[in-house]
């Protein structure tokens, strides 16, 4: 299904997920390069537009929102129809059974199908290293462990993988994704800080990590930019994984976190310390973060043709102010303030 020539700024690129924490940073930058944009969204967009009506007068920087959801045909057809590109970003990351195979299961067959119907050459999917489970991970190439998802999400998410694989689609697997509306890594490490206020393992673990701007130029280089589509499945990582004691140090020196200078506690007490104090981060998230979990991510950044970036370290002080406003550390501070 997949065709060979490179996509121009002139091709439309259907989107889902565009308002989300990924696909907000990928809709920026494809309308950055004076892309024709076509986004669905369950709700009211943000910019006026007449959803599937106005698609037709699209004009090269502009978004056209289809009002719809993955389990609307209509708006799907409408998503994908004349689009050279579909970047499938939408998925949920959290909630039951029922809900997640409803959008990461169900949801991603319907917009696979939808795009075979509307002839779209070139597919980019976003999944998540969550669907190899628990680890600890040390360098593994895709597939490196077999798969063994431990959540209703990353078990629908693998299973929507086999449905973008089957309409040709490339599948990305990022880690630990920071920057400006990243309500996860870094808030975690903020709470874990407090909750075991330490040095995890001696802060010794390697961590796959992406700031969310360069994760949105490797998806953008991959729709506009790459000789030819590219599809299987591959991990979306910095391809220098990051020392945790090196990601806590940067986060301190920002003021973000507190100076983690306490003794290098082994696991088995630092699992003992979490669980007497009680909070939002669960052991297993946890361990996520204090153990071993990289992922061999250089090969997709050659075949997007794309420069990976100084790395996520160096984009944190981009991301600080939000963090802290997202850590409520202005407002903090304000009522320290005499």
């Amino acid at each position: 299904m997949a065709v060979s020539q490179r996509p121009a700024e002139a091709t439309t690129v259907a989107l889902t997920g565009a308002t989300g924490f990924i696909g907000s940073a990928v809709l920026a930058a494809l309308t950055a390069r004076g892309v024709r944009v076509r986004a669905l969204v369950r709700r009211e967009p943000p910019a006026p537009g007449d959803g599937i009506d106005r698609i037709r007068g699209a004009r090269p920087g502009e978004v056209d929102w289809i009002r719809g959801d993955l389990a609307d045909r209509a708006a799907l057809a409408g998503l994908c129809e004349g689009a050279g590109v579909l970047l499938h970003l939408a998925s949920l990351v959290g909630g039951g059974a029922e809900d997640c195979e409803a959008v990461n299961d169900r949801g991603t067959a319907a917009v696979m199908a939808a795009a075979g119907r509307a002839g779209v050459g070139r597919i980019v999917h976003l999944s998540t290293t969550a669907v190899y489970g628990e680890g600890p991970h040390s360098g593994i190439d895709v597939d490196g462990v077999p798969p063994a998802p431990f959540s209703e999400a990353s078990r629908t998410r693998l299973i929507g993988e086999q449905h973008a694989l089957a309409a040709g689609a490339l599948v990305l697997r990022p880690a630990l994704v920071t920057g400006a509306g990243d309500r996860w890594v870094v808030p975690g490490l903020a709470e874990l800080a407090r909750r075991v206020p330490a040095r995890w393992e001696g802060g010794r673990a390697l961590l796959s990590l992406v700031d969310r701007t360069d994760l949105a130029r490797l998806i953008t280089a991959l729709a506009l930019d790459a000789p030819a589509p590219v599809v299987g499945v591959q991990h979306a990582a910095h391809p220098i994984p990051v020392r945790a004691s090196e990601l806590l140090d940067a986060l301190a020196a920002l003021g973000l976190l507190p100076v983690l200078d306490g003794p290098a506690l082994p696991w088995a007490e630092c699992r003992r310390r979490l669980a007497a104090a009680p909070g939002r981060v669960s052991e297993r998230q946890f361990t996520m973060i204090a153990c071993d979990h990289w992922y061999r991510s250089e090969e997709i950044w050659r075949l997007a043709a794309c420069p990976p970036g100084p790395g996520p370290l160096a984009r944190l002080t981009e991301a600080a102010p939000w963090y802290r406003t997202a850590l409520g550390l202005d407002q903090r501070e304000s009522s320290d303030t005499p």
